[in-house]
């Protein structure tokens, strides 16, 4: 089995997986929805979870399926013609993972922390982190154990 044939199968098995994501992300979906609404019989929350749920599922998938189109283009077959069009590809899968990914969240992400803070709604620091954002503040760079 030559290089080409084996980074072929490789770039099936992605796809693949890419399609058993999809599928299996649609059921899990279905089912986080379903269970939603039987407990609080809100079919707008149970719609809304559907939504996030599902739109994450595709988000994943299409990132699965982009390392097959490059595994594809780059070690199968790197003509000149075979990147462009995945790069056509790329640009397409990305516009679409950047657009659900605003429809997810509510907010585009450069947009995100801003919209937090407004809210008062920060996102917590990290493990260990002091508050100060300076390493002499920073317990672990002091040689102490991080506090927990």
């Amino acid at each position: 089995m030559s290089f080409q044939e084996a980074m072929e199968h490789v770039a099936q098995f992605f796809e693949a997986v890419g399609a058993v994501v999809l599928v299996a992300g649609l059921v899990f979906s279905v089912g986080l929805a379903v269970r939603s609404w039987r407990r609080d019989r809100a079919g707008r929350r149970a719609w809304q979870e559907l939504r996030n749920s599902f739109g994450n599922v595709i988000l994943l998938g299409l990132e699965i399926l982009v390392a097959a189109d490059l595994l594809r283009t780059v070690a199968v077959a790197p003509t000149v013609e075979n990147v462009v069009i995945l790069s056509v590809i790329v640009l397409i899968r990305t516009l679409l993972s950047f657009s659900l990914e605003i429809e997810i969240e509510g907010v585009a992400p450069w947009r995100r922390a801003l919209t937090a803070r407004r809210s008062g709604g920060m996102p917590a620091p990290p493990s260990g982190w002091s508050g100060s954002g300076t390493a002499a503040d920073d317990s672990s760079a002091q040689g102490e154990a991080p506090r927990r």
